[in-house]
């Protein structure tokens, strides 16, 4: 069951980067044209997912949309592991005070999720890809924080570690040598559940319109302007949600099927 969930997991996640890399060369019609005459096609051919109220092909958009997702997942993802992996390792191995001030930094950042932290930025330098992606990167460091220090402070508990301390490695030293190996897997599997938190982060900004401009086609501006057509072409909405859906799903069953595969203690239960 939990190789299963492992693959599954794996395929949804390949078919989102598999768009997102076949959108970089090609789709079937263009993602942005506006094309009165097709408005509102039912599924068929050639509009094999039919158009939307301006008559652009859907499945264009959602092809451009993964590429879209998958950026903004990356880049927040990876903001919010180089800020909070270092702080966390650095709190589990030296503790005392500084360990007591990031974790109630960390607190204090769980106080502002992503929207609220993207009314803030956008308020100031206006609504963008760029200011979602630091709302969710900032909004996901106490994550990378947390599990980081749980995890060095078991490693630095260890015998290989004192014996490290013993014969004179520094902490530096301990830290790239064997906190920063140990917790890679736990850190990967955190990764992957807060891709899956970017995402919807992502397809919330978007709707709201504190995300990537209308113009450019993303999972959530597609939920947006399909709303004014939920009645009479609902099936404008039901594409980028099922979407999204699949994404989330997938990177959140990559998450839980690469921690039972990397932690020895579930390997054994299984």
């Amino acid at each position: 069951m939990k190789r299963f969930q492992l693959v599954v997991g794996l395929v949804l996640v390949g078919l989102v980067v598999a768009s997102a890399i076949v959108s970089l060369f090609w789709t079937p019609f263009d993602p942005i044209q506006v094309d009165g005459a097709n408005r509102l096609r039912p599924p068929g051919w050639p509009h094999l997912l039919g158009t939307d109220g301006f008559g652009i092909d859907i499945v264009s958009q959602l092809l451009v949309g993964a590429r879209a997702t998958l950026l903004v997942g990356i880049v927040s993802v990876g903001v919010s592991a180089v800020v909070g992996v270092p702080l966390g390792m650095v709190a589990g191995q030296l503790g005392g005070w500084l360990d007591e001030v990031v974790m109630r930094a960390a607190d204090i950042v769980y106080a502002f999720p992503a929207l609220i932290l993207a009314m803030l930025f956008a308020s100031v330098w206006g609504a963008s890809t760029v200011t979602a992606m630091a709302a969710i990167g900032i909004s996901t460091i106490p994550a990378f924080a947390r599990v980081s220090r749980a995890g060095a402070l078991q490693v630095v508990a260890s015998d290989f570690v004192l014996a490290a301390r013993v014969s004179g490695t520094s902490r530096l030293g301990i830290a790239v040598r064997h906190v920063g190996p140990n917790i890679a897997p736990v850190v990967g599997v955190q990764a992957s559940v807060v891709f899956a938190l970017a995402i919807l982060a992502e397809a919330a900004l978007s709707y709201l319109g504190l995300g990537t401009p209308r113009s450019v086609p993303t999972w959530g501006n597609m939920l947006r302007q399909a709303q004014d057509q939920l009645f009479t072409a609902p099936l404008q909405s039901v594409w980028p949600g099922l979407a999204i859906a699949l994404a989330v799903l997938g990177f959140n069953l990559l998450g839980d099927g690469l921690r039972d595969y990397l932690d020895p203690r579930l390997r054994e239960v299984q």
